[in-house]
């Protein structure tokens, strides 16, 4: 399987980002852990301390898609990255189902500079509790192959056990993928995808 890059390669990364001037940042902790998606400045990995991830259903769109919510105890692995002023408009219009929350104080290692730090998450008002909608796999896929190249094997395992969830219905989508910022993934990532999922037993869509 592929492993992405180890710990000693991320050693430096872990100690923060420093850019020279005080800045806006944000922490992603699904689609923006890979940098194919986006080409924002400075992503170095983080860690998201007292919030849990998982799967929501909103009115908002018609499949389920990846929020934080606050967990005490929880710990959520992603990647800051550095926004400028003329692209908040393009990140809120991608995260246009999400509230921004300033998260400046849970993620470690803190961005040197940083005059803001969000997160993007769910209200929890437009969360429909008892509502199951499905998961593209091809969101799924794009989010694993971010972790296995920043954090390897044991991130993207631990990116399954860290969002709950996965009682939803997955639909296979790898053909023709609906999810919009789709990546190509080798044989070898999508094999350790539908390991995952099988070890988690989530179930087809039908």
């Amino acid at each position: 399987m592929a492993s992405g890059r180890g710990p000693l390669q991320l050693a430096k990364l872990w100690r923060g980002v420093s850019t020279g001037r005080m800045t806006n940042f944000f922490f992603g902790y699904g689609s923006l852990v890979n940098c194919g998606t986006h080409d924002y400045s400075d992503a170095a990995p983080a860690r998201l301390s007292g919030w849990r991830r998982r799967w929501c259903s909103t009115h908002a769109r018609e499949v389920a898609y990846l929020s934080v919510w606050r967990a005490p105890g929880a710990e959520v692995d992603g990647l800051v990255a550095s926004v400028g002023a003329s692209e908040w408009a393009a990140l809120d219009a991608r995260e246009a189902a999400y509230d921004r929350l300033d998260v400046h104080a849970d993620v470690a290692p803190a961005p040197r500079g940083a005059s803001s730090l969000i997160a993007f998450s769910v209200p929890e008002r437009n969360v429909l509790k008892e509502a199951r909608l499905p998961i593209y796999l091809s969101y799924i896929d794009v989010v694993v192959q971010g972790y296995l190249r920043v954090f390897g094997q044991s991130g993207a395992a631990a990116f399954f056990d860290t969002t709950d969830g996965w009682d939803r219905p997955v639909i296979d989508d790898r053909a023709a993928p609906r999810y919009p910022r789709h990546q190509k993934l080798t044989p070898a990532e999508r094999a350790l995808v539908d390991e995952h999922l099988a070890r988690l037993h989530v179930q087809p869509a039908r």
